[in-house]
């Protein structure tokens, strides 16, 4: 696919009419001749349709899983061949100045798969083609989609996006060690914190927890938003007003980055945090539940290797909990995956949504079952058995993993939040703004409260710009 769209903020670019051939002449009148009978006439020639091409941009980017997205691709083109699927893996957190550098070349896509936190700034910046989500919904079946995650991606009555899967975070811990140092279960501050300090002393393992410190990663934004929202930190108050240097934030700043204590030195990632939990260097992490299929088979790494799992019976010595209380809440984190349409999207990506929702979901689905919970009642229950992953672990667990929609949170679900408050939180994350300042108070750069009051700056400005954009 190649346009140019005109979008707030950016450069408008001229349009261009058409200009169209004279006709020719009629040609001069000649004498009519008899034609010979015996000669068939020949039918006119035909020519293939024109190939419309369909560019899916997909935020699952690991090897593995690109690769099925291109064999579902090849399926539907060789049961459509006027059209041409594209399949492009992207690192979401860094999706909206991805998509900003293809926008300057003519080269957005149709379709893309992303979380639910960066629509609502890709709508305000008029980016959006939510008639074709709608149609999409509509084509599916509305009632096929799981009570809540239609009003997940819904901004005033507007569907913005289609709902694809999900996940829910938690806090992994080694439940064998735990009851062997007779800590609680980690469901609060608290018991953090107790837990950090025991099992750092105490030893093996090496750390208690893998806290995510990197400023280039939205991993450490989504751990800690669960923390702040533990604390009953938002970005908005009921005015408005941007609250982002609280009592409640600086408190909660001062909690996460004490946890480095008992974390390895320097920044840690997602794939740091999976592959020490694997190798048994570490008794807690947060993460997705995407993780639940690692844990049996051992992560994927760069060079398309597999960590070797060096803890007997991982699973079973693994608990989890996706709620965590603090001094002034309780709350769960969980995200909503998307399929949105780019304005000025071709009609034919309406359809290549619809097969990856239909025809080829499982196959999706299966490239992580626990990480993907799926949004249609139609494919709960074959969900529910597609991998043998599903066998190691218990039916109350399984449970409340396809049941996480109906608790998780994140800022930007929060209902009562208008869409500009909701692309600001999004811009937010795209710029790293939590990251930064937790990597600086890990360091000694920042305090809490000086990284609270800049926060607060960032976030004000940014508001700002959202509400005066035309």
């Amino acid at each position: 696919m190649n346009r140019w769209l005109v979008l707030p903020l950016f450069t408008a670019l001229l349009s261009l009419a058409a200009c169209g051939r004279p006709s020719e002449p009629p040609p001069p009148p000649t004498e009519e001749r008899p034609q010979p009978t015996a000669v068939t006439p020949l039918p006119p020639p035909t020519s293939a349709p024109p190939t419309v091409n369909v560019d899916f941009w997909t935020s699952d980017n690991e090897p593995s899983r690109v690769a099925v997205y291109r064999a579902l691709a090849e399926r539907y083109m060789a049961a459509h061949p006027g059209v041409q699927v594209t399949i492009v893996p992207f690192v979401e957190s860094s999706v909206l100045a991805q998509l900003e550098e293809a926008q300057a070349v003519g080269q957005l896509p149709d379709l893309i798969r992303l979380s639910m936190e960066w629509v609502p700034a890709l709508d305000s910046s008029g980016l959006l083609d939510s008639a074709a989500a709608q149609a999409v919904v509509e084509a599916v079946g509305a009632s096929d989609f799981r009570s809540g995650v239609l009003a997940m991606a819904t901004d005033r009555g507007r569907l913005l996006a289609v709902p694809y899967d999900g996940w829910i975070q938690a806090l992994w811990y080694r439940r064998d060690l735990f009851e062997a140092s007779g800590l609680n279960r980690p469901i609060s501050w608290a018991d953090l914190n107790q837990a950090c300090d025991t099992i750092e002393a105490s030893g093996p393992p090496a750390f208690a927890l893998v806290l995510p410190t990197l400023s280039n990663q939205s991993y450490t934004h989504q751990v800690f938003e669960q923390v702040a929202m533990s604390n009953n930190v938002w970005p908005f108050d009921a005015a408005g007003k941007v609250t982002m240097d609280t009592p409640e934030m600086v408190e909660a700043l001062r909690f996460f980055s004490a946890l480095q204590r008992c974390s390895p030195p320097g920044p840690q990632d997602l794939y740091s945090a999976r592959e020490r939990y694997e190798l048994g260097e570490t008794a807690m992490l947060f993460y997705s539940t995407y993780i639940m299929d690692d844990l049996v088979e051992g992560s994927e790494n760069a060079d398309g290797g597999k960590v070797e799992i060096a803890v007997e019976d991982l699973p079973a010595k693994t608990g989890f909990t996706s709620s965590l209380t603090g001094p002034n809440g309780t709350a769960s984190y969980g995200r909503l995956e998307t399929l949105s349409f780019l304005a000025g999207a071709e009609p034919a990506a309406q359809d290549v949504a619809r097969f990856f929702l239909q025809e080829g979901y499982l196959d999706i689905l299966a490239t992580a079952p626990l990480g993907k919970v799926p949004v249609l009642e139609s494919a709960l229950e074959a969900w529910s058995t597609s991998s043998p992953i599903f066998a190691v672990y218990s039916p109350a667990t399984l449970g409340h993993i396809a049941n996480g929609f109906a608790t998780m949170k994140s800022w930007v679900l929060r209902p009562d939040y208008s869409l500009a408050q909701k692309a600001t939180i999004g811009v937010v994350e795209a710029r790293l703004l939590l990251p930064q300042v937790i990597e600086q108070i890990v360091a000694g750069e920042l305090t809490p409260e000086t990284a609270a009051r800049q926060l607060q700056a960032e976030v004000e400005a940014l508001y700002q710009l959202r509400l005066n954009q035309p």
